[in-house]
């Protein structure tokens, strides 16, 4: 069986529906966490599916290993040591370690 070639549409739609989950997330956190873990796990089901990254300004507000939706002094403590930052799930303990990025400053 061949299989079908997947229709640019659809990554484009995939990617408005991560958006719209990431969103929805942040707005539901203050009501009711558990509404936005959920969010996450379908954005990144969506993404899986269809093969779509999910952006880097959402792929840190989440945990990898448990899929919780992060805010720093919530549920997730943010941390500088080394040149790098690490962020702590306070939900699995997972940590998440990326590089500082200095801002240029404009003249």
């Amino acid at each position: 069986m061949r299989r079908r070639p997947k229709d640019q549409n659809a990554k484009k739609i995939a990617h408005e529906r991560i958006a719209l989950l990431f969103e929805r997330a942040a707005e539901f956190y203050p009501v009711d966490p558990e509404v936005s873990n959920r969010c996450v796990a379908l954005a990144r089901r969506i993404a899986m599916r269809q093969r779509v990254r999910i952006p880097r300004e959402y792929g840190t507000r989440f945990c990898r290993r448990c899929s919780a939706y992060l805010v720093p002094g919530s549920n997730a403590r943010v941390r500088v040591q080394h040149g790098k930052v690490l962020v702590t799930c306070r939900v699995c303990g997972h940590q998440k370690r990326y590089p500082v990025v200095k801002e240029h400053r404009k003249k």
